[in-house]
């Protein structure tokens, strides 16, 4: 050997050995420590090595780099997937496999190429425990490895760091494959559960996934703690706050209840609801959720898909937390100006006016059409109708006869019973009537105790007396004062509501009446009779005829009073 090769070896030598006594320094005060002087429950009761548990100075595998002294597993894995995934995860390779030599299980602690004999293990244990580390066979809940993490890949997903960018904390192999030892070193504890880094504030997280507007959602931002009542939101987190979990608050890297995502809890809504019951969260959404009606996520599990499309046919009926919500953009920042989404449903996806699918809904209405719309998820009508539509996208279309204005101001110019600051230019939003309809409660439409998730009484029955809360929901906008005078352009709505007792619901549609069933002469002001109280007349009549900006006449039969036609 000459000198060059001398030097060569030795270097080599000289980095080894200190490579040994630094990694040597580092475990022998965690549970990687499995030698009789560990500190963990899971230790020999014979050897006294530390090192050797994986590795050896003499007769290692020679096909894996490392020094290694442990047998491959030789099972098939079930790799992680998710429908929003991008990358291509297969069987585990490189460090990860070395991992898995202890953490699936199946290969016993103790069974070292360098020993002729099984090393035993007090209690006599010989596999790894159940537990967190006992990752088993089933890798689909866990988050994935031994992927190919290169610029392709962070482009095609959008939210993920170039691998250029990710400085000396996490490392990828020499394959550029992201492994175990992306985020763990199994030599030092310092970080707790062996990570690279600290994942206080999901900065370790946040190192490869940068996720658009998480650093200022409330997720992300939060000093909120946990207040001690109900379950731990953060059970297995040394953390005390929303901002300091970060990405903890719902998803785990490994053994996650919820696979796809790695969420904390297999039931979607519970990931929310473990916090967002007036525990750390102020407001108690679970409350509103066991109203008489409302929007009961609960009912639901394993259905959602967040690369689900509800444009398109196939969509089960369902309804969670994250059709309304994006927990990693939440209040980040509201668009300006109504009818545009609120800060707690920035950045959710939704169906616009023509029906088409949306990366993300700027009107609120886009959000609800989602469900309410071609694919409506109610199948019954609340009133029996002389023009039958359950598809709100079609009532609420501007270019409708009528149409209450959620996608636009309305057609009638002439509305004087409107209470300031609404005009006939205003556009009102889908939660101005349905939601919470406890003021001091959660904002929003979760649960309400009204029919129909109204926020206050509409009743719709006939023979009911006016008062200020039978019709409390009109009167929100609508001043009652000036419905029931005679400066109303109908001067007869107080004979109807007040002396025929006849809810507004006989003769108004609230949504409004599809361009595609009705027309402005009979379905102006929106009118759609409710069958069940309007009756034809003799004559097999039964509608409206709109005669000018503030007239019409009616063709119907009602509280047995026939108009045939009676102008107004």
């Amino acid at each position: 050997m000459n000198r060059s090769m001398r030097a060569a070896v030795g270097g080599l030598v000289s980095a080894l050995l200190l490579w040994a006594v630094l990694a040597f320094a580092g475990i022998a005060d965690t549970r990687h420590n499995l030698s009789i002087t560990g500190p963990g429950p899971v230790k020999s009761t014979t050897e006294g090595e530390v090192c050797i548990f994986c590795h050896a100075p003499h007769n290692a595998r020679r096909d894996i780099p490392y020094l290694w002294n442990r047998a491959d597993s030789t099972v098939t894995y079930t790799p992680y997937q998710s429908s929003t995934l991008h990358a291509t995860v297969g069987q585990p390779t490189g460090a990860s496999k070395l991992c898995l030599s202890c953490h699936d299980g199946t290969v016993a602690m103790g069974a070292l190429l360098t020993r002729p004999a099984e090393v035993p293990f007090e209690g006599g244990l010989r596999f790894m425990p159940e537990g967190r580390a006992r990752l088993g066979t089933d890798l689909s809940d866990d988050h994935p490895v031994s992927l190919v993490y290169d610029s392709a890949l962070a482009a095609s997903n959008g939210e993920l760091r170039d691998p250029a960018q990710l400085g000396s904390l996490v490392k990828l192999d020499k394959n550029r494959e992201l492994q175990c030892t992306a985020c763990h070193d199994p030599h030092s504890n310092d970080q707790g559960n062996f990570l690279v880094a600290s994942n206080r504030y999901s900065a370790l997280c946040t190192t490869c996934h940068q996720l658009l507007d998480w650093p200022q959602s409330s997720h992300a931002t939060s000093n909120k703690p946990w207040n001690g009542a109900g379950n731990s939101p953060w059970p297995n987190s040394p953390y005390a706050t929303v901002e300091e979990n970060g990405c903890g608050s719902c998803h785990v890297s490994h053994s996650a209840a919820g696979h796809q995502r790695l969420m904390n809890y297999a039931a979607e809504e519970d990931n929310c609801l473990v916090c967002h019951t007036g525990n750390v969260a102020s407001r108690n959404i679970g409350r509103e959720l066991t109203k008489l009606t409302g929007h009961k996520v609960q009912n639901y599990v394993g259905l959602h898909d967040a690369a689900e499309n509800h444009a398109l046919p196939g969509v089960p009926r369902h309804v969670e937390c994250a059709d309304c919500h994006n927990a990693h953009r939440a209040n980040a920042g509201a668009s300006p100006g109504a009818p545009r989404v609120s800060g707690a449903s920035v950045g959710v996806s939704g169906v616009d006016r023509a029906g088409l699918g949306l990366a993300e809904a700027q009107n609120e209405y886009e959000i609800c059409y989602k469900c309410h719309a071609d694919r409506n998820v109610i199948s019954n009508h609340q009133i029996t109708r002389q023009i039958p539509q359950l598809n709100t996208r079609l009532e609420f279309d501007a270019g409708n006869p009528s149409f209450h204005p959620v996608t636009a101001p309305g057609v009638s110019l002439d509305v004087p019973s409107l209470l300031a600051p609404y005009t006939t230019s205003s556009v009102i939003l889908c939660s101005d009537c349905h939601g919470n309809d406890s003021p001091t409660g959660a904002r929003g439409p979760h649960g309400s105790n009204f029919p129909a998730l109204l926020k206050k009484n509409y009743v719709t029955a006939d023979n009911t007396f006016e008062s200020p809360f039978a019709y409390a929901l009109c009167y929100s906008c609508h001043s009652r004062d000036v419905v029931l005078s005679s400066q109303h352009p109908f001067k007869d709505h107080r004979e109807h509501i007040v002396g025929e007792k006849t809810p507004c619901s006989a003769c108004h549609d609230a949504h409004g009446i599809s361009a595609t069933q009705g027309n402005a002469i009979n379905n102006a002001r929106l009118i759609n009779f409710d069958l069940n109280i309007v009756q034809p007349d003799s004559s097999g009549r039964r509608y409206y005829e709109k005669t000018g900006a503030a007239s019409g006449r009616c063709y119907l039969n009602c509280h047995g009073k026939k108009h045939e036609p009676k102008g107004y």
